[in-house]
């Protein structure tokens, strides 16, 4: 896990959207259950868009890049409300951490058999 003291690292911009400091504690709150959750995780980015193509309602999308130790993960969700989009956001993000912990877990349960073409092994009687 990550030490206490260590300051995690969450990088939030927006695009078409003026990021206000109750936006950014916002997303840094809801983004750190996502380190609670794993101790490898570098850095997260999040982009907040509003797209100003609809011209009465809003749309927001929400980007999230996961820089993790192995593949990173990456996740976009739209909403009609910003903080809609955030909620979303990271319960997607938690789960692609659960998924790759899951394919992880498992490749560590259940080995592959390696084949050694040239070598004889002994029969076991």
């Amino acid at each position: 896990m990550n030490k206490p003291n260590h300051p995690h690292e969450v990088i939030v911009s927006g695009i078409h959207l003026e990021l206000t400091e109750g936006l950014k504690g916002h997303v840094k709150e809801k983004m750190e259950r996502l380190f609670r959750h794993e101790g490898h995780i570098v850095r997260i980015k999040v982009e907040l868009e509003c797209d100003p193509k609809h011209d009465r309602e809003h749309q927001f999308i929400a980007k999230g890049h996961i820089v993790i130790h192995g593949p990173d993960i990456n996740a976009t969700v739209q909403a009609d409300e910003c903080y809609k989009a955030i909620d979303l956001l990271v319960d997607k993000l938690d789960q692609g951490l659960r998924r790759r912990h899951g394919v992880a877990k498992d490749k560590r349960n259940h080995p592959h058999a390696i084949e050694f073409p040239d070598v004889e092994l002994p029969k076991a009687v």
